[in-house]
């Protein structure tokens, strides 16, 4: 006896733009997923298919627009968007983000450090680090501690990049109202890092000082033997420390532009998310891994997506906290001066 599938809870939408006008497909993305996100057809219902959900969620991760536009462009239900994002970020922080977005190994170190070191000229340098805002709704409960300093609600993303703009260490998800330097206290890089096992032991004698592999960031972070930051432009800085400025800053802005391009290809986490703080989170880490994916794969970034740039305060930590870095930093500018 042959059956007549029901269509009781069925509406036919129009997917012309989906079935017709996207030509190109993701077959290495819908592979790495497929084991989390496929599903199948039952009597009472046909799936959505895979790579249809994961272009669902790609299009709400790259354009951040409601899920009622998305429905409509894809011929889906709200509920369908909604849950395709939901499933898509979950797959990709079990399968995509330990793979595309992980520590370094001790080779790994090794060529990073020669790509920074033939490229600016900074010998040692495995990368750069910097804080992002993410905005968000103001959540229900503790909605103050996510005010940030530029009077709208956000979580923070912390990143670590190599010379090439990967991410190669990311942490998120604490409130907007905290300084950069406590939220890289908070994290593992810092617990790691301070107890010596997270970057390898592999010393150089720069400048007359003995010194392990480091990371650059800016006057928010404290000065440490494994990151270095800039003297701070009090006006009166020598020829040699305005010089180490120059070198430090330029080699750091690869981190700036990395954020430029992981918020002008996925939207989502540019301007106000209308999601829940923890889809939010998971949102964050999906993007950071699809960054790497695609700037590892050449993928096409248009200038035209670029944000517009903007005035960023930098609150500078306490001098009383600077204990050490000092004799590392002092050796890294006799270097890059002699």
């Amino acid at each position: 006896i042959r059956r007549n599938r029901p269509s009781v809870w069925t509406f036919n939408r129009a997917s012309e733009w989906w079935d017709v006008i996207v030509p190109e497909t993701f077959l290495h993305l819908c592979n790495k997923l497929r084991p989390a996100m496929e599903r199948w057809d039952t009597n009472f219902r046909v799936c959505v298919p895979l790579k249809k959900r994961i272009a669902i969620a790609l299009w709400k991760l790259a354009t951040g627009a409601e899920y009622r536009s998305i429905g409509h462009l894809f011929g889906v239900s709200i509920t369908t968007v909604c849950r395709c994002v939901q499933e898509f970020c979950a797959a990709a922080e079990t399968l995509l983000v330990p793979e595309l977005i992980r520590y370094p190994d001790q080779e790994k170190f090794k060529e990073m450090a020669a790509y920074i070191e033939n490229r600016w000229g900074l010998p040692h340098c495995i990368g750069a680090i910097d804080g992002s805002h993410i905005p968000i709704i103001a959540p229900e409960e503790y909605h103050c501690d996510y005010f940030n300093r530029k009077g709208w609600h956000s979580i923070i993303l912390q990143g670590v990049v190599d010379g090439k703009g990967l991410f190669w260490n990311v942490f998120t998800g604490l409130p907007g109202s905290l300084h950069d330097a406590r939220v890289l206290r908070l994290s593992t890089l810092w617990e790691l890092a301070s107890r010596g096992n997270h970057i390898p032991a592999n010393t150089r004698n720069i400048g007359g000082v003995t010194a392990g592999y480091y990371i650059l960031g800016d006057s928010a972070y404290p000065l440490q033997n494994w990151l270095l930051k800039p003297f701070i432009d009090t006006g009166h800085l020598t020829a040699e420390q305005q010089v180490y400025n120059i070198k430090i800053c330029r080699a750091r802005v690869v981190v700036e532009n990395a954020f430029g391009r992981l918020k002008g290809r996925w939207r989502c986490i540019m301007k106000r998310n209308d999601c829940a703080v923890n889809l939010v989170k998971s949102m964050v880490l999906t993007c950071c891994a699809l960054h790497n994916l695609c700037e590892s794969h050449g993928e096409t970034y248009e200038n035209a997506w670029d944000l517009p740039a903007a005035a960023e305060t930098v609150v500078a930590v306490p001098q009383a906290v600077e204990e050490e870095g000092r004799d590392v930093r002092a050796g890294l500018m006799r270097y890059l001066n002699s």
